[in-house]
């Protein structure tokens, strides 16, 4: 039955990537996604940034491919929407992306990227990156493809080569993976309207990937992007959280307990509680 949900989703992504720009927001955990699901988006991203932050370490390749796996799981089972998963590295050589793309299609992907860093690789967005040879990437994409088999699975090649090669590089490597059959592209590492104009110009003719916020949706769907993720939200959840924490420090107690009624009955109906009392009379629990 999972095989058959996920199977959807990913069917129903790729078709909506089809009518225009899809906005995928960053979440790390299931509550997150339900959330997301509430308020009318069409898809979410599981952040390897994020999953990692939420376990307490960096982004720099410690986290498992089991440990991926097992959040992309809850993710996907809590909510209908489609899922877009880290799969950063695929965890090893064409053989391990193999086991990587067929554990991610268990837990529930409707798509998935693997990047062309050396492994342990870093956050896209930090220094000291290294990419491995192009030609290996390639190898790395069949081997995925073969993995996926005739699923709707969508495949995603990112490339980290802007920050260390320049644009000539990360453009032959974009064009090489989607000659080798990656569904879309994802140069990372933009950080300026300039970058972003840059990517859509070089690949205009490529589906692609932009991972940011510098642009709303609707300018970024006008420069020919197909996707888009997004968020901010483990910033948003650091500011709360640490402003929580530092007035419960400060005065020995909190807004939020004073304000208790306002969201709890919203969370509780978000989480499911109607349909366990439901259940209860049902089963005479």
């Amino acid at each position: 039955m999972l095989m058959v949900q996920q199977e959807s989703a990913a069917a129903r992504l790729r078709q909506r990537l089809q009518r225009g720009l899809v906005v995928a927001p960053f979440v790390y955990d299931a509550f997150q996604a339900k959330i997301a699901e509430q308020v009318g988006l069409e898809a979410v991203y599981m952040t390897g940034f994020g999953t990692a932050a939420a376990r307490g370490y960096p982004d720099v390749g410690l986290l498992t491919l089991t440990e991926m796996v097992r959040n992309l799981e809850y993710i996907a089972a809590a909510v209908s929407l489609p899922v877009i998963a880290d799969a950063d590295t695929g965890y090893g050589n064409p053989l391990n992306v193999q086991r990587t793309v067929q554990a991610y299609l268990r837990a529930g992907a409707a798509a998935l990227h693997i990047e062309d860093q050396v492994f342990p690789k870093k956050c896209g967005f930090m220094q000291g990156k290294q990419v491995i040879p192009r030609a290996e990437m390639v190898q790395k994409i069949r081997a995925a493809l073969d993995a996926r088999g005739e699923h709707a699975l969508v495949l995603i090649a990112r490339t980290d080569a802007l920050a260390v090669h320049g644009w000539d590089e990360a453009e032959a490597r974009a064009r090489a993976y989607y000659e080798a059959g990656a569904d879309l592209v994802f140069v990372d590492g933009i950080r300026t309207r300039a970058d972003l104009e840059t990517y859509a110009e070089r690949l205009r003719d490529v589906p692609k990937l932009y991972n940011g916020g510098l642009l709303p949706a609707a300018e970024v769907a006008a420069l020919g992007f197909q996707l888009m993720i997004t968020g901010g939200t483990l910033g948003a959840v650091y500011e709360a959280v640490r402003s929580l924490m530092q007035e419960l420090k400060t005065t020995g107690t909190t807004q939020a307990n004073q304000a208790r009624d306002r969201w709890f009955e919203e969370v509780t109906t978000l989480l499911g509680w109607p349909r366990v009392y439901e259940l209860e009379r049902r089963y005479g629990v």
